[in-house]
């Protein structure tokens, strides 16, 4: 998708996600055969549920139809939340993952896997697991150091509710 579509969609379609309160992640034009597929990825710090990208997308539907945004060429509309794979790019991101064990890959020291514990402006304070009946460890992790992050999916994580027990 060239730039130029991109910030005209975002444009056309931000303050349609802003009123759903939900937040803009991404916009995606890609083929799809004979068509085009439009995603659009939306998300708060709620989540973004099924009733809402199914609202959302009938919303942004008949937006695009009253513009020519799209062109006349067939397109498929998606409007889903992120997945759970999905980098941690924004602060937000962050922020919405407090709690949650992620992995990140440093610009100088590797890889560590850690669960973040808080956010704030400069970085992340994390739980580092300990390892071989270790006690964890506590460690500060700047912004500025993060190449890469994403969530760790946990097949065993104890909720909330399981938690004050």
């Amino acid at each position: 998708m060239s730039t130029t579509q991109s910030e005209r969609l975002r444009g056309l379609l931000e303050p349609l996600v802003s009123a759903a309160d939900l937040d803009l992640e991404e916009i995606e034009v890609s083929r799809a055969g004979k068509r085009r597929m439009l995603r659009i990825i939306v998300d708060s710090d709620e989540g973004a549920t099924l009733d809402a990208c199914a609202e959302l997308s009938r919303v942004i539907s008949q937006k695009l139809d009253e513009t020519d945004a799209m062109g006349a060429d067939e397109y498929v509309l998606e409007v889903s939340s992120p997945g759970a794979d999905r980098p941690l790019t924004e602060h937000r991101h962050y922020v919405r993952a407090t709690g949650r064990l992620v992995k990140l890959q440093l610009h100088e020291s590797g890889e560590l896997v850690a669960r973040i514990l808080t956010v704030d402006d400069e970085g992340l304070d994390l739980e580092v697991p300990g390892v071989k009946g270790r006690r964890p460890t506590a460690r500060r992790v700047t912004f500025a150091e993060i190449a890469k992050a994403r969530v760790e999916i946990e097949f065993n994580r104890k909720d909330k509710k399981e938690e004050e027990a």
